[in-house]
């Protein structure tokens, strides 16, 4: 399915829906969207805008003040009422020839003596302990498959005409795969209650995943989705072993086994929110061996003063880096903020044709991986007591892959008769994860104590977007693409 967009979409995207209002930020000069300003409803509260420049915030109050601050831009604060006067549609103005006070010599400030600053003062800057964060998490994911192929080896004891409808449904399922446009939307929303960088406790309000049911695959559930298909053509009334490449499985296929079967609870498990939500949390902290304190390693990284500038009031310095030896991997800028040296922002993705983790057992056990799209955006907000916490925090990570199995099912029987056959696959996987964060507060290590987090949490299963299902504030707008997301149901 190809997503097409028209003017029509983009001019009711600017609509008011219940208690809310969405809008569109737009640079004056060029009318180009703008990405990721923030956008304060309260003094330690708000919402950033997405990656088209959209935002939507509570409509409640007409007269509400909402500041609007972005690197490059100048300041502008209006109310709910202004926004509906400017159509939805928010121009800001760039930021021209507000330095000229700044620049006392024509010589650039020393971008490694900006960084050794910044390193001296993050424990002075930067405390993730003991917090709570009210944050809203969304995950998308893509697949996109470049072959598929089957073919059945060798089939014990089952008619011509049953290989023929077996080699006709395994056919059928390959191309649904190769053809389907293939992205899941996994939101969420609650507060994190955080002890360190190693411990924190999730409180789920609300979940909900918009896919396309009939069209959701993966490398173990196409598997799955093969082997209920051999299944079919087997003898119900007996139960099969499964042996895949070096290894076997011991237990019992059958056909109407639990594992093959739907399921319909549609819950998440906590631990594995949580696992995924301190992940993120992670690289936004500068402890021993994290992600930031390593590209702030000068033995890694080269760096070079690009500009200057004012956000939200302060000035800040824009410093590009580069890896300097082979083993590091990124390249970026770094949005440091004058006398305290704080950052405020961070971008990276990988340099030239540098790539992550890799593995090549192609030969041996038949799969292939190379991790080669990572890339991403963390920017931090000041608190009363003058320390950066996360904003938000946007990760994109994909990889190409290729699997080769062969599968062998085995009869639970004296005649041992057998289905044996392989399949291949590869293609590329992508997943963007985004977390915003739209409030936090100091606790107590008593109140970390008593957080009690669940095992599982329901989640809201969509075919297509709905503009209602989340509240007025706090979350991340969706995309377009999200919004025009129309899936099959079952």
């Amino acid at each position: 399915m190809k997503i097409k967009f028209t003017l029509l979409l983009f001019l009711f995207s600017f609509s008011i829906v219940a208690q809310s209002v969405t809008a569109r930020l737009i640079d004056k000069s060029s009318q180009k969207p703008i990405p990721y300003a923030n956008i304060k409803t309260g003094e330690y509260a708000g919402v950033i805008s997405n990656d088209e420049g959209f935002f939507t915030i509570s409509s409640e109050d007409d007269s509400k003040s909402i500041i609007i601050s972005c690197m490059g831009y100048e300041n502008k604060t209006l109310t709910v009422k202004d926004i509906k006067a400017l159509n939805f549609v928010i121009e800001l103005q760039q930021a021209i020839n507000q330095l000229d006070e700044v620049f006392i010599s024509n010589k650039a400030p020393n971008a490694d003596s900006i960084i050794a600053r910044v390193k001296a003062k993050l424990a002075d800057n930067y405390n993730i302990d003991l917090q709570q964060y009210h944050m809203f998490k969304r995950t998308t994911d893509y697949v996109d498959f470049k072959s598929l192929e089957f073919e059945i080896d060798k089939a014990s004891n089952v008619k011509k005409r049953q290989l023929e409808g077996v080699n006709n449904s395994l056919t059928a399922l390959a191309n649904q795969v190769k053809n389907s446009n293939m992205v899941q939307f996994s939101d969420f929303k609650g507060k994190v209650f955080s002890l360190n960088k190693d411990s924190i406790k999730l409180e789920v309000e609300k979940a909900t995943e918009l896919l396309d049911t009939k069209n959701s695959f993966s490398i173990d559930n196409i598997q799955e989705k093969m082997q209920n298909i051999i299944l079919t053509y087997l003898d119900t009334t007996k139960t099969y072993k499964l042996k895949t490449g070096l290894f076997k499985i011991e237990d019992s296929l059958a056909l109407n086994d639990e594992d093959f079967k739907e399921n319909d609870k549609n819950e998440y498990t906590v631990s594995y929110l949580n696992n995924e939500t301190k992940s993120l949390l992670k690289r936004a902290q500068f402890y021993d061996n994290a992600f930031l304190s390593k590209i702030l390693d000068n033995d890694l990284y080269e760096y070079n003063f690009e500009d200057m500038g004012y956000n939200n009031g302060e000035l800040t310095y824009i410093i590009s880096y580069i890896p300097r030896k082979g083993k590091a991997k990124y390249t970026g800028k770094l949005y440091v903020v004058d006398d305290i040296y704080a950052i405020t922002r961070a971008d990276y993705g990988y340099y030239k044709r540098r790539r992550g983790q890799k593995f090549n057992l192609r030969l041996l056990l038949g799969v292939k991986y190379i991790e080669n799209v990572s890339e991403g955006t963390i920017i931090f907000e000041k608190d009363s007591s003058s320390l950066y916490h996360p904003k938000y925090i946007k990760r994109t990570y994909g990889s190409y892959f290729y699997v080769s199995r062969p599968l062998k099912f085995i009869e639970n029987s004296s005649e041992r008769n057998k289905v044996a056959f392989d399949f291949t696959m590869e293609g590329d996987n992508r997943t963007k994860e985004e977390l915003l964060i739209t409030k936090h507060n100091s606790i107590t290590f008593l109140d970390f104590q008593a957080e009690k987090q669940v095992e599982k949490i329901p989640f809201i299963k969509l075919s297509k977007y709905q503009n209602t299902i989340w509240d007025s504030e706090g979350v991340l707008e969706p995309s377009l693409e999200m919004k025009a997301f129309e899936g099959s149901e079952k």
